[in-house]
């Protein structure tokens, strides 16, 4: 499950369920001191909204009490702090009319196809965009000979669900450490992408990106690095981040002992957001236990207990 902070949960809804075809399928409030130290705000009082599309949920959380940060503008997408998550559509000109419809804000110029001269995502075409509170979103379009066979079934939606999220990163093989030797997830497709394409897509000049992506054990939705070795100026997260801040977002991953988990990612030398493992009393946010860390480049991971 992907999730991340908002300014106005009734915006947000609007938003995602109008323009994007996403449904509520739960809500809830939630204070105390286990979503505290969970979430590492003091007096969180967070409002929790979880919108379906196709099979995938994003959460989305207003700190009610706290309110975070805007999101530092202008940024570039090779910023540290970048994530976005991607949404697969059917019909990529009848999407960019229902963006273009709503006015929503586009990062990328038009939909971009990536070439042929990039075999292993050749034919994809995406469109990156913002939401109201300028979090990064992608859609993408598949051709029959790639992506998940998830996506290739018949379907008369338009928005159908989500992909990967995909997160900036200073180093592919410092995240695999992470991603894949810590966490578990298994190593997927990888791509070099530059070019007048890229550069249309991301809104940055003369990019060179190095995608890696790690595997969940069932997927979609699965996690994509973003390793920009051109240009390599990114920002790193500011140093004093936290979960209410708009910037902040945390992808979910279901272990069978979070307590497991957590000493082994102690062992490891990890950051951890929770400094212990929360027993969450709430049963609507599907799950019954769960702990935060950082990832080296500091993206907020949720290991969860169901």
């Amino acid at each position: 499950m992907i999730g991340f902070t908002v300014s106005d949960m009734e915006r947000a809804v609007d938003f995602y369920e109008r323009v994007l075809g996403f449904k509520k399928v739960a809500e809830t409030q939630v204070t105390g001191d286990a979503y505290d130290t969970l979430s590492g705000v003091l007096a969180s009082n967070m409002r929790i909204v979880h919108l379906r599309l196709g099979e995938q949920i994003v959460e989305l959380t207003e700190y009610l009490s706290h309110k975070g940060r805007p999101i530092p503008m202008p940024w570039r997408g090779n910023d540290l702090w970048f994530q976005h998550a991607a949404i697969v559509v059917s019909d990529m000109e009848k999407a960019y009319e229902q963006l273009r419809r709503y006015r929503v804000g586009q990062i990328s110029i038009e939909p971009q196809t990536i070439p042929e001269t990039n075999v292993a995502a050749a034919g994809i075409i995406a469109l990156k965009f913002c939401d109201p509170d300028n979090h990064a979103l992608e859609l993408i379009w598949f051709p029959a000979d790639k992506g998940s066979e998830h996506w290739r079934r018949p379907t008369d939606r338009l928005f159908i669900g989500i992909d990967h999220t995909a997160i900036t990163v200073s180093n592919s093989e410092q995240s695999l450490s992470f991603y894949r030797d810590l966490l578990g997830l298994n190593l997927g497709g990888a791509s070099l992408n530059t070019g007048v394409t890229q550069e249309r897509l991301d809104a940055v000049v003369n990019p060179r990106v190095r995608v890696t992506a790690v595997m969940p054990e069932k997927s979609p939705p699965f996690i994509e690095f973003l390793h920009y070795e051109s240009p390599s100026d990114g920002r790193p997260f500011p140093r004093d981040t936290n979960s209410a801040d708009l910037w902040h977002w945390q992808t979910s991953l279901v272990v069978e002992d979070v307590d497991a988990a957590a000493k082994a990612l102690r062992a490891a030398g990890v950051r951890f957001v929770s400094p212990d493992v929360v027993t969450v009393p709430n049963s609507q946010l599907g799950f019954s236990r769960a702990i935060m860390v950082r990832d080296p480049d500091t993206h907020a991971m949720r290991l969860v207990q169901r």
